[in-house]
């Protein structure tokens, strides 16, 4: 009962502000209530501040007894849903795979399927001794993906 009413108001919230969107929503047993949200053009203290009170502001405390925590994806946590993936087009990854293979490159696409990944390798020459500067490219399936991380450089 008290999910669905708090994923309606958090809906509303997020139909005010369409740059805004859902990465998670969490409800304890003792009714701690933590909400998630990115944008595509980042997350302010104030929108943060609005989901919260359209939450707040619309439960009944004398109904349901609740603490309310509503937060932006940190730039250390890892990209969880596609939006996310289309928001960060032209910035850097670091990337896990299923596989167990780690790729650091250029998110160059994304779909709400795959995205693409673009940066260059080391490689041994074909003929003769050392190495060569080889561009790769690959496309990954997110369910082949363990863990996406933006690669923060200053």
């Amino acid at each position: 009962m008290m999910r669905e009413k708090v994923a309606q108001l958090l809906e509303n919230a997020l139909d005010k502000n369409n740059s805004l969107f859902l990465i998670d929503l969490s409800i304890s047993e003792q009714n701690q209530i933590r909400v998630t949200i990115d944008g595509d053009n980042g997350v302010t203290v104030e929108d943060c501040i609005a989901v919260s009170r359209e939450i707040e502001h619309n439960l009944d405390r004398e109904e349901f007894d609740f603490s309310l925590e509503v937060m932006s994806a940190g730039v250390s946590e890892p990209l969880a849903i596609p939006r996310q993936y289309i928001k960060n087009i032209g910035r850097n990854l670091k990337v896990k795979t299923k596989d167990g293979e780690t790729i650091e490159g250029e998110l160059t696409a994304a779909s709400e399927n795959e995205f693409t990944l673009e940066w260059s390798a080391r490689e041994p020459k074909p003929v003769g001794k050392g190495k060569i500067t080889v561009e790769k490219k690959a496309t990954l399936p997110y369910e082949n993906i363990v863990e996406a991380k933006v690669m923060i450089t200053f």
